[in-house]
């Protein structure tokens, strides 16, 4: 196989579609549709469907994915690891859980661009899990997760301490107000989708309080998720810092919760087995120095 054909399958599979693939390669859509061809002739079977909406794995094509995801992670550490001569400079790829990058990572963030501006940071947001397996297939150099976490591949740093609290509309001033009002089937849960450690943890703070059939819905931004519960269509979960950093927080109450729902450790995790990159080297000091690793 052809490396050029399995990064170009990877993007399609990425992207869903042969014309957004070509953008993200930077490329015309003839030559990533004479690729993908060329790759199925290879294989002797079809690895996408087409459709008017797009393009969609067929079976072959979700057997062969997770191979070329670590075949081009593979040559993108490849070629970081000859091009790099002990200067911090070039690409460096960095996840993070949407929650700690809207009120953690800007300081971090600006102390390393001051510190090595040739470095090219891309930040990413995703829940932890995904995270988790960006940094695993090497798409990611690193990620801030939400602890606890035991891999073997990874290696894992402690990056903040976070309180947790049960965020709901400002009108229930205490949780047992809130539990006292609420019918059986408790409160709308308002959470991130599958994945975020955080959606665990209310499903789990639900189940404790006798709610386990309670409604679920999925929003995808902080704003957008503070919003809602001002509006009382639900409860989440957020860290306190986050709640008390939005311009809404007089709209919501925040209720604390015992030590076991509300302590959480965001974690920093690498690939054990990754070249380590000046780069990323460099942005591990600039975590380990910055003051906001004491305990917030």
């Amino acid at each position: 196989m052809e490396l050029s054909d399995i990064k170009t399958f990877a993007a399609v599979a990425r992207t869903g579609g042969i014309t957004r693939a070509a953008e993200e390669l930077h490329t015309v859509q003839s030559n990533v549709t004479q690729r993908i061809k060329a790759l199925e002739a290879e294989i002797g079977t079809p690895l996408f469907e087409r459709h008017s909406r797009g393009m969609a794995l067929t079976g072959a094509g979700k057997r062969l994915l997770p191979y070329a995801e670590r075949m081009a992670a593979l040559s993108r550490e490849a070629l970081l690891a000859a091009r790099d001569d002990g200067e911090a400079k070039g690409p460096l790829s960095i996840g993070s859980m949407e929650t700690t990058a809207a009120v953690r990572l800007a300081p971090l963030l600006a102390d390393f661009h001051r510190r090595f501006p040739a470095v090219r940071l891309s930040l990413r947001t995703s829940p932890t899990a995904d995270l988790v397996a960006g940094v695993l297939e090497g798409t990611l150099d690193g990620a801030f997760v939400a602890g606890p976490i035991a891999h073997d591949d990874l290696t894992v740093t402690s990056a903040f301490r976070e309180e947790l609290v049960l965020v709901s509309a400002r009108r229930w001033g205490s949780l047992a107000e809130l539990r006292a009002a609420t019918s059986e089937s408790g409160p709308t849960a308002l959470v991130f989708r599958t994945g975020c450690t955080y959606r665990q943890r209310l499903e789990q703070i639900f189940v404790e309080f006798g709610w386990p059939s309670a409604a679920r819905f999925e929003l995808g931004t902080l704003d957008g998720m503070i919003g809602c519960v001002a509006a009382d269509m639900g409860v989440t979960l957020l860290p306190r810092a986050v709640v008390e950093r939005s311009a809404m927080t007089g709209s919501v109450t925040m209720h604390a919760l015992g030590p076991s729902h509300a302590r959480v450790e965001t974690l920093f995790i690498q690939r054990r087995a990754g070249h380590q990159t000046s780069a990323l080297v460099g942005f591990a000091a600039c975590l380990k120095q910055d003051d906001e690793t004491i305990a917030a």
